[in-house]
């Protein structure tokens, strides 16, 4: 979709799909990270027979606090902006711009505070909320921990089969001008910058193309149909193309619960395939969002990650109106998360109005510096 061809109910559709995305990850994160490492009995002893479902707050009047993957989904959308800013440069390699945002989040996990010296932090590394250590996997910080980039080459941590990679990759999905296998490509490739393991480069690359599908309008199963199509031509898919079909085929088999789940699985339910499916399953059986959200994150898996990628399946599908409201003004970050879903939306509709031949905004390039 080229950008003189957005019209206004295009950008309104857009953006609402963009924000919907965005938040629906981070309030599934926040919902789902109370009981991240929990078995299903523990989650029903803490919460009640029917699990956790209600989000968490950490005290009385605080938000329900999200993890270090809505943290890093941020900065991804960030390093995409820049991206796209620095195409006028000529320099326009996205998974550089990317895997420098993600060093600006690695610096968040060190350091006390923002650093008000460089001026090309940009405004998100100004953010001081960000600065709190939320659980990262351990393959992310020492994945970003210098600036070497991993490559699909030589990737960093070949053997980190986790989902955070993936959680972090539906932004990659809301390229809506790009073509589909770029978009696998370019998720695939920046997962690497941190998991080397095929389940988890393949599992954030079909994330991708399933958000991307969804916010072109496709349906969820037409969605995971085009996925499978473009994995089956990569190495090593069968195990993320073997979880992506047994979540269509549980649709079928009885009532949605725990128990559907865990047949979903082939091992402990945190390998980054397992999670995608479980996620997966959850929304394409939700009733809506808070059904879908409920489900995702009561069972013995990585809860935390699959509300985020089933709240970004769903936010994708259905937009930003189908988040519940109760949950979202809960939910840490929110101010940050519109702001930037729809500088995001602003950028790919409206980008060389912002910087171009023509002109550029001054406001635009200090909050997206191009160095």
């Amino acid at each position: 979709m080229a950008t003189a061809l957005w019209g206004r109910a295009e950008q309104q559709d857009f953006r609402s799909r963009v924000r919907g995305t965005l938040l629906g990850s981070a309030v599934g994160d926040a919902l789902g990270a109370p009981v991240a490492g929990l078995t299903l009995d523990a989650i029903r002893q803490a919460h009640g027979p029917a699990g956790l479902t209600e989000p968490a707050a950490p005290s009385p009047g605080r938000p329900a606090t999200v993890t270090a993957a809505t943290q890093l989904t941020l900065f991804t959308v960030d390093g995409l902006i820049r991206a796209h800013v620095r195409r006028d440069t000529g320099a326009w390699h996205p998974p550089t711009d990317v895997h420098r945002a993600y060093r600006r989040w690695a610096a968040t996990q060190s350091d006390w505070g923002p650093d008000e010296r460089r001026a090309d932090n940009g405004w998100l590394a100004r953010e001081e909320w960000l600065y709190a250590r939320r659980a990262p996997e351990r393959s992310c910080l020492t994945g970003f921990a210098d600036d070497t980039l991993g490559t699909l080459d030589q990737p960093k941590n070949p053997t980190a089969r986790d989902a955070a990679a993936t959680v972090r990759s539906a932004p990659f999905g809301l390229l809506v001008g790009w073509e589909p296998g770029l978009v696998l490509q370019l998720a695939v490739e920046c997962a690497a910058q941190s998991h080397g393991h095929p389940d988890a480069l393949l599992s954030a690359g079909a994330l991708a193309v399933i958000v991307h599908g969804l916010v072109r309008g496709e349906s969820l199963n037409a969605a995971v149909q085009r996925a499978l199509g473009l994995l089956g031509a990569r190495p090593g898919h069968q195990p993320v193309t073997d979880a992506l079909q047994r979540a269509l085929a549980a649709v079928t088999r009885g009532a949605p619960g725990p128990d559907s789940i865990e047949t979903l699985t082939t091992g402990d339910g945190r390998g980054a395939a397992d999670t995608l499916s479980i996620a997966l399953y959850c929304a394409l059986v939700a009733q809506d969002m808070t059904h879908g959200l409920r489900l995702a994150v009561n069972h013995g898996g990585d809860s935390s990650a699959t509300g985020a990628l089933c709240g970004a399946l769903l936010g994708a599908l259905h937009g930003e109106t189908a988040l519940p409201a109760g949950w979202l003004t809960g939910t840490e970050g929110r101010a940050t998360l519109l702001e930037l879903s729809d500088d995001f939306a602003l950028e790919l509709t409206q980008g060389p109005t912002l910087h171009g031949p023509k002109g550029s905004a001054p406001g635009w390039l200090a909050r997206y510096p191009r160095g």
